[in-house]
């Protein structure tokens, strides 16, 4: 699972309350992958789920690619002037952007198809209520 935050710093009182926002919404994790930063080493102590932390060379890879996107997105949004705007508009993207992205080169044309109809018949019907 990925989870993407907006905050003004990257320290122990930011990485507690991510932690402790995923923790409320999607219960208890076996393991917890992140990258270095002594911020979240602190906030997991604090938390006591210290020994669930995976910090392995290659393990953040899948997570850092995939919000690539979401990235992407935040530098053209750089004019927003309030972080609540931002955070808004990049959890409200991050979900269009799942639901539209098929990954193409994984799937076969017809398949493709399939998924890329169903989306948009279903993007349709939450833009009709």
């Amino acid at each position: 699972m990925l989870e993407a935050v907006v905050t003004k710093h990257r320290n122990k009182a930011a990485a507690l309350q991510f932690l402790k926002k995923l923790v409320k919404r999607h219960g208890s994790a076996e393991e917890i992958v992140t990258d270095r930063f002594a911020s979240y080493k602190a906030a997991l102590r604090e938390m006591g789920a210290f020994e669930k932390q995976q910090t392995g060379r290659w393990l953040n890879n899948h997570v850092e690619n995939s919000h690539l996107p979401i990235q992407r997105s935040e530098r053209a949004m750089q004019r927003f002037r309030r972080m609540r705007r931002l955070q808004k508009f990049a959890s409200v993207h991050s979900s269009v952007y799942n639901h539209f992205n098929q990954e193409r080169s994984l799937a076969s044309r017809v398949t493709f198809k399939l998924t890329r109809t169903a989306a948009l018949a279903e993007w349709r019907e939450l833009g009709a209520a």
